[in-house]
């Protein structure tokens, strides 16, 4: 790997692109705790990414609150909502009317909290439960990456949030998703604009992917997933992921000479 894409790397550490706030019931920090925590930490940009479904009415009460914070020199902040991949269709279970781009959210996060099966979202224990009664691996794998790459064709300004989180909650590994699905879904990524976390909390995607995103030139952020302030910007196990998957690239760069 080169020292221009070593650098870019080791410049995604300077981000976290989820990080979530009262506005989330599962959140204990306010807006302008996690902007004083983000600035705190020496970071460049902040994402404050907050939890939406359908039904979800305050996402405009959500970006005047965000306007209305005082934002520290040195520091770009962004908006976006969290919202579940839904489908094998892809479908993501955002609000009605939800504007993204201009005037509304600068992204929509995806995140696959539930197996995107064919007839709606798969809990891991229904999940489970049918590949116990013979779904294989393999078709289970499918339905996933092309529910992904489905989702990144019809989101615009999309991030993926703790992509393959999933796959250790319905008995199966990142390592079975092989290099075939991996180059279909980084593809996808960077055909999309599609921005893909490093997740500290999850610790995903693994080195696999990520390689993978590198080879495919998709764009990659790292992210706490932090639910208090006092967990933005820092990683521990972000870098070593990034690092792994850099050390994949520059061998099979060595190996092509």
């Amino acid at each position: 790997m080169s020292g221009t894409e070593a650098a870019r790397l080791t410049a995604v550490l300077h981000g976290d692109f989820h990080v979530h706030s009262t506005f989330s019931d599962d959140a204990r920090s306010t807006l302008a705790e996690n902007i004083a925590a983000a600035s705190a930490a020496g970071l460049a940009t902040l994402r404050l990414t907050d939890h939406v479904r359908a039904t979800t009415t305050w996402v405009p009460e959500f970006l005047s609150a965000v306007r209305a914070e005082r934002i520290p020199e040195g520091l770009t902040v962004l908006t976006g909502v969290e919202a579940k991949l839904l489908d094998a269709a892809g479908t993501v279970d955002t609000p009605a009317g939800l504007v993204v781009g201009p005037g509304g959210v600068d992204a929509v996060v995806i995140g696959d909290h539930q197996f995107p099966g064919t007839d709606g979202p798969w809990s891991p224990t229904a999940t489970r439960e049918r590949l116990d009664a013979g779904l294989s691996a393999d078709d289970a794998l499918d339905l996933l990456v092309e529910a992904g790459i489905r989702a990144m064709e019809r989101t615009p300004h999309a991030q993926l949030a703790h992509w393959f989180s999933i796959l250790p909650k319905v008995g199966l590994d990142e390592s079975q998703l092989g290099p075939q699905r991996l180059l279909a879904w980084a593809e996808a990524a960077a055909a999309t604009g599609t921005i893909v976390e490093v997740n500290e909390k999850w610790a995903c995607p693994g080195p696999d992917a990520i390689a993978a995103l590198l080879r495919a030139g998709a764009r990659i952020v790292a992210s706490t997933d932090s639910h208090v302030a006092a967990d933005v910007g820092r990683y521990e196990r972000v870098p070593a992921l990034l690092d792994a998957a850099s050390a994949r690239v520059a061998a099979e760069t060595e190996e092509a000479r």
